[in-house]
């Protein structure tokens, strides 16, 4: 390498000393050093110890050396958010390696040996130059998670369709032109996102994908319209049957379903006789309609206009600890209705599940604003010091709860005979070794939240609950945070709009004069009001503020943020 004679970083050589399993370098001083330097300095690609390396935010990175190869220990390289123009060939040679993140770079193609990679379990490439994806990626046998949004991909390898443990696929604002009828093959596959591509049909075998929960395919002009219709407003479910019945109930073939969309028009004959205008006049109204329906509002108050506004301070101790956070305040969600309460527990625990992976990557909490005493403090503590009042529990210590913990998983495993475990028990390891544990604490020195494990009953949500307090925590980067708390407000958003339509139509029954229920604030309508919280440091400096003009700008089309 160019760069031998040079002097190690600091925080290489402790890296080295240290003999640590994990090293993140991210930001504006790291930015500087590569800038300086013309690259990262080469003494990195001998720490053979590390499991996890992350280089994030820095732009002055446009490449890695092909010694990337020698640390052949790595489990996952995260190497999102620089200026990457090319990622060696040589990275087929990290055997060992189960998340591969390189997304937000300036990337054009990915190199072939990626597919080399037996043991990859999650690829993120999103919001790059890519124009298609290598051959052979059916050898990436464990693939469960891969994310190609945002590209210039235009179709999907033969191949791809052998990867049968394949359970998420986002793959939002490309070209795709062509989804085959062998994503049947796709045994596993539980989220499918293509929204905003090229797609002009849905093939009917995606019905027979079993497991699938959640498809988008909004924003692609289909032939069958009222397909159309269908994917830009209703439910996964809906679309399957409908698919499942080969699109206008007319059993399993795309023909008659092309043929019967004229008919649905008026017939054929009268199709003809209106002005071409006149079509696509009524057809642009129609297309309004739905998208107005289908519109998401979230409106954000900005921190500037409100003085009294929530701030949340960093004790510095967490940077070995749980650095990361994000959090804001959200009005206007109504819980009273039916299971509304229910629905909102359920998706945060889909979203612990499957973007946090298992609460490995980010922790979620939500708290009822009206129990908390601001401004809060995100500290780190010893175990004996931590007291918290856990999720149906009395008040302990985090001693005595990781204790308690314990002794259920021991007692869930004899009881089952088997490894795993479940409930809060499978997220004891997170903590391991750890000397401080993180925890969030109210102006009354309440903990709130001990991450990843609970939060406190306290200030547990509640049907009357009338405004949210969220929190996003990470260990691995403050940009996980980000997107579990988008996809978080978006899926309120959802909920909520659900909620509100449900209930109106269960008023209209008998008493057709009443008003819709108005929901905890007031408003009769499904929109949320996000308010921005800051998080400073020990100092008062800030650190992040959430949502800032460069969240929420999500892949949902129909979200619709008023700033």
């Amino acid at each position: 390498s160019s760069m031998d004679g040079q002097e190690s970083w600091p925080e290489i050589e402790k890296a080295s000393k240290e003999k640590r399993r994990e090293l993140v370098l991210q930001g504006a001083v790291i930015d500087e050093k590569i800038s300086s330097n013309g690259g990262l300095c080469s003494a990195i690609y001998s720490l053979k110890l590390l499991n996890y390396l992350e280089i994030i935010q820095c732009p002055s990175l446009t490449e890695i050396h092909g010694d990337i190869q020698n640390l052949t220990t790595l489990t996952s390289l995260i190497l999102c958010r620089n200026k990457l123009s090319s990622i060696p060939k040589t990275i087929g040679n990290l055997k060992s390696l189960k998340v591969l993140d390189i997304s937000v770079n300036n990337l054009n193609a990915l190199p072939e040996e990626i597919t080399q990679l037996s043991d990859l379990n999650t690829l993120n490439v999103s919001c790059n130059n890519i124009e298609s994806l290598p051959d052979g990626l059916c050898h990436c046998t464990k693939l469960s998670t891969i994310n190609i949004s945002k590209n210039d991909i235009t179709r999907f390898p033969d191949d791809f369709y052998r990867l049968d443990l394949l359970s998420t696929v986002i793959a939002s604002e490309n070209a795709i032109e062509e989804l085959s009828g062998d994503v049947l093959k796709l045994s596993a596959l539980k989220v499918l996102d293509l929204s905003n591509n090229k797609l002009s049909d849905i093939p009917y075998e995606l019905s027979d994908c079993s497991k699938l929960k959640e498809i988008n395919f909004k924003g692609n002009k289909l032939k069958d319209k009222r397909l159309e219709k269908m994917v830009n407003g209703c439910q996964t479910k809906s679309i399957l049957d409908y698919l499942r019945a080969g699109g206008r109930g007319k059993g399993k073939g795309s023909k008659q379903a092309d043929g019967d969309g004229d008919k649905a028009d008026g017939g054929r004959n009268a199709e003809k006789t209106q002005t071409k205008k006149q079509r696509k006049q009524k057809k642009k109204t129609e297309e309004d309609e739905v998208d107005e329906l289908n519109r998401l509002v979230v409106k954000v108050l900005h921190v500037s206009d409100n003085p009294g506004a929530f701030t949340v301070k960093v004790a510095n101790e967490l940077k070995d600890v749980r650095p990361y956070l994000v959090c804001c305040v959200v009005r206007g969600m109504n819980f009273r209705s039916g299971n509304a309460l229910k629905r909102f527990l359920v998706a945060q625990t889909k979203l612990h599940d499957d973007l946090c992976g298992k609460r490995t990557t980010a922790t979620i909490a939500t708290h009822d604003m009206q129990l908390l005493k601001g401004p809060l403090m995100y500290d780190a503590r010893t175990p004996p010091m931590l007291k918290i009042v856990p999720l149906g529990r009395k008040e302990m210590t985090a001693v005595e709860l990781m204790r308690q913990l314990q002794l259920e998983a021991e007692d869930q495993r004899k009881q089952r005979k088997r490894q795993n475990v479940s409930g809060l028990h499978k997220y004891l390891q997170l903590l391991d070794g750890k000397e401080l544990y993180p925890c969030l604490v109210d102006a009354e020195d309440h903990v709130i939240s001990f991450p990843p494990i609970t939060n406190s009953e306290r200030t547990k949500i509640r049907k009357t609950t009338k405004e949210l307090f969220l929190e996003v925590t990470s260990s691995t980067s403050l940009q996980i945070c980000k997107d579990v708390m988008d996809a978080l407000i978006v899926k309120m958003a959802e909920l909520n709009k659900f909620t509100f339509e449900h209930r109106e139509e269960a008023g209209s029954e008998g008493e057709s004069d009443s008003p819709p229920v108005p929901a905890s604030d007031g408003t009769t309508s499904g929109e949320l009001v996000i308010q921005q919280v800051r998080t400073v440091d020990p100092d008062g400096n800030l650190k992040v503020v959430y949502p800032s003009k460069t969240d929420l700008c999500t892949d949902v089309g129909d979200l619709n943020v008023i700033w």
